[in-house]
């Protein structure tokens, strides 16, 4: 089927035919790039650099900027919370209670009892402590602890000792062991341990210095960290590979410093080509000097460096905003973008006002991978030509193509029903290319008719005739499916 070309006055076109909307539809599109904060190291990147050749103390200061590598004076203990207010802690390969030797042969449990912490062989009460309760494990070997949290795996083993403090009715289980070896149970749980050993390096320092310069935990609470994303991952015994314990060795106390001092060393999977300055995904806190949005040109090795398109009706998207809507969803609106560029602050646009977003809201709200999102809402609907006072209309030379302008003619003389497609495309370039595409018979999408919108994203356009159809704007921004009737 020949193409139709776009109405010279389309709107006015519309107008003039007169209609009944047969059809009418919106929809959310949203395209991204990256996964994660965008903070720091980009992992991805990391890992494309390192195949290039580059040192891992030159991956970090990429990354870091302005900072240098520094050494620790010693081996710090760090505190990890494994289990959160458990009822019943199962624990097996304990050596000693304080002064009291145990058999790390033996399984027990312990569960709150009186003023203090009661440990159980099976129901046999064997001692009672007060908190927190310091279970140390055997040398050289390490603790076996039932139930853990990581996924696919049921129970867990942990070097150094299990400290136990109440939390509520249950108990919380916090693994108290020496940073090198925590770092050992971090590396291959955050990278890969078959990628290249400069990233691994460049890996194990970063979580060496992120787990001296944070705290996920208050004192009194007992912990530094957590095992998981709201620190960095961390599994222990079953994280310990050849691969990543050389990388640990091999930087042994390297900690990444910024004037002399260690900084918190943010990281993340996949930068989409830009990391980000702190302040723009941290919406809110102070800027640093060593966390600077900076290209991070080989991050394209990451399977969502680019993502998307994600498609959801407006009513959809609407739910998924629920409490931030001012009357009826219409569109996001970015009005600050970061270096990368990730959304800062955003405008939910409503039929009744706007409301403002940050682009970590609009990233949770969504649950998309990265705050480097695109957001465009495009409308369809479909309008008949009613009959109209009859005019002669123009008659197309022999093998003319047949256009819009031909089409419109032939409404005007009210001898052709020419249904319209007629939208809007919001945020878009005025007077950028658009598709109008039909679907065949075997599902496939043709293209029927190519457009441009007019300078306010508003297209509309004669379409063949009966079928189904939807719009196309840039290579992958399609809008709903509507039915010409």
């Amino acid at each position: 089927m020949r193409k139709l070309l776009l109405l010279v006055a389309p709107l006015v076109l519309a107008g003039a035919l007169g209609a009944a909307q047969a059809d009418a539809a919106s929809r959310l599109v949203i395209r991204g790039a990256g996964y994660g904060h965008g903070i720091g190291m980009s992992q991805y990147g990391a890992y494309g650099l390192a195949l290039q050749g580059v040192p891992y103390n030159a991956i970090l200061g990429r990354y870091y900027t302005g900072t240098t590598l520094g050494s620790l004076s010693s081996n710090p203990e760090v505190r990890v919370l494994l289990q959160s207010a458990n009822r019943k802690v199962t624990v097996s390969g304990v050596s000693r209670l304080g002064g009291q030797a145990l058999d790390p042969a033996k399984t027990y449990n312990v569960i709150q009892g009186g003023d203090g912490l009661v440990l159980r062989s099976g129901s046999k009460r064997l001692f009672t402590s007060a908190p927190p309760m310091r279970l140390e494990g055997a040398a050289g070997s390490s603790l076996l602890l039932a139930g853990t949290s990581m996924p696919g795996v049921r129970d867990g083993r942990y070097r150094g000792a299990l400290e136990l403090r109440p939390s509520g009715r249950g108990i919380n289980a916090i693994n108290a062991v020496d940073l090198e070896t925590y770092v050992r149970g971090v590396v291959s749980a955050e990278s890969p341990s078959a990628w290249p050993a400069e990233q691994l390096k460049a890996q194990a320092v970063a979580a060496r210095t992120y787990a001296i310069t944070s705290r996920a935990g208050s004192i009194s609470d007992g912990f530094d960290q957590y095992a998981d994303t709201r620190s960095q991952v961390y599994r222990g015994v079953a994280a310990e590979r050849p691969s990543t314990d050389a990388a640990v060795s091999a930087t042994n106390g390297q900690v990444v410093t910024y004037g002399g001092q260690p900084v918190t060393t943010f990281f993340f999977s996949t930068s989409g080509g830009h990391t980000e300055s702190v302040e723009n995904s941290f919406v809110g806190s102070a800027p640093k000097p060593w966390l600077k949005g900076v290209t991070d040109p080989y991050d394209s090795y990451s399977p969502k460096h680019r993502w998307g398109p994600i498609t959801m009706s407006t009513a959809r998207a609407a739910a998924k905003l629920r409490g931030l809507v001012r009357g009826r969803f219409r569109r996001i609106r970015v009005v600050q973008r970061g270096l990368s560029p990730r959304i800062v602050r955003a405008e939910i646009v409503g039929s009744r006002g706007t409301t403002p977003v940050t682009g970590p809201q609009l990233r949770a709200r969504f649950d998309l991978n990265d705050t480097w999102a695109f957001f465009t809402t495009v409308s369809s609907g479909v309008k008949h030509s009613a009959p109209a006072p009859k005019t002669p209309a123009p008659t197309p030379e022999p093998g003319a193509t047949t256009t819009g302008g031909v089409i419109a003619a032939a409404a005007r003389a009210g001898r052709l029903r020419a249904p319209v497609l007629r939208g809007s495309v919001a945020p878009a370039k005025p007077g950028a290319a658009l598709r109008v595409q039909r679907r065949s018979p075997s599902g496939r999408w043709h293209t029927a008719v190519d457009a441009r919108l007019d300078s306010s994203g508003r297209y509309a356009v004669a379409v063949p005739g009966r079928g189904i159809y939807r719009v196309l704007y840039g290579e992958n921004v399609a809008g709903p499916v509507v039915r010409v009737r």
